[in-house]
């Protein structure tokens, strides 16, 4: 009975977190653009109070993927909400 009611647990926590699963593009902004000493950056931001999402979705060629994301969790932070 013990390994029925573990299984049985179990199986509802996997349950409410699966349907707690948060999708990014609900909270998408429109994106923007900015301007770098190596070319322009095309940011998704999303919503002015969350940036840990924040990402490249364009930078110039001569830009690592890493930096490029810089530039836009730093954008986002700079538009954020001030908490």
């Amino acid at each position: 009975m013990k390994q029925n009611a573990k299984l049985g647990l179990t199986c509802s926590a996997f349950v409410v977190v699966s349907a707690c699963t948060i999708n990014p593009r609900a909270y998408e902004t429109t994106p923007v653009e900015v301007v770098t000493a190596k070319g322009t950056v095309t940011c998704q931001l999303y919503t002015a109070d969350l940036v840990v999402w924040d990402r490249a979705i364009d930078r110039p060629e001569n830009m690592s993927v890493e930096e490029g994301d810089q530039v836009c969790l730093a954008e986002g932070k700079r538009r954020a909400i001030p908490s």
